[in-house]
């Protein structure tokens, strides 16, 4: 008779033991969830580095040494920016100065001139590549829209050369002529 009496202490046993580890380990609380907030502000944005390292545009000589007027086929390897991003809307900008001659600051003769004009274009960021041409009146497609956030390359390139004045004027002797292209990005509202 004593084989019943230990199956029905068993499960009272089982019992006891599960009291007593509950009552070790005490009453139980939850808190939570507890939110967790951050954010990231929707004006930032970067210009990437460019990729050569180098800041500067060489066209080497200017003009043709047997006529001396502007060459036709000036050129230069474009820049990028590469690593450029902005967090939200943005809008890139382009702006350029004419190349001038440096030491010559005076009037030019006849038949000479002491500027040249040339577009400056910066694409890849924007679906309409932004352009500013230092000849034109007015440059409207100086600046474009991107509707959203982004990361890529900016290429920065120069084309359409042109003596200021016209294409019959030559350039004078100069050893530097210069202009600067400078490229903006902002966040757009």
């Amino acid at each position: 008779m004593r084989a019943p009496a230990l199956f029905i202490l068993a499960p009272f046993a089982l019992g006891l033991a599960s009291i007593a580890h509950a009552q070790a380990v005490g009453p139980s609380d939850t808190a939570g969830p507890i939110q967790i907030t951050g954010f990231v502000p929707d004006n930032i944005c970067t210009l990437g580095s460019l990729s050569d390292g180098d800041n500067l545009f060489d066209v080497g000589v200017l003009v043709d040494t047997a006529t001396g007027l502007l060459r036709p086929d000036l050129s230069a390897p474009p820049k990028v920016l590469t690593g450029t991003q902005c967090s939200s809307r943005s809008q890139l900008s382009i702006a350029a100065t004419q190349m001038t001659a440096r030491a010559f600051v005076t009037t030019p003769p006849e038949g000479f001139a002491r500027g040249v004009d040339y577009t400056a274009t910066a694409s890849g960021w924007t679906p309409v590549a932004a352009r500013y041409a230092t000849g034109a009146a007015a440059n409207a497609a100086a600046s474009q829209i991107r509707e959203t956030a982004g990361a890529g390359d900016i290429t920065i390139s120069l084309s359409n050369f042109a003596t200021a004045g016209g294409p019959t004027l030559r350039p004078v002797a100069d050893e530097t002529y210069q202009g600067a292209v400078v490229v903006t990005l902002a966040a757009a509202s």
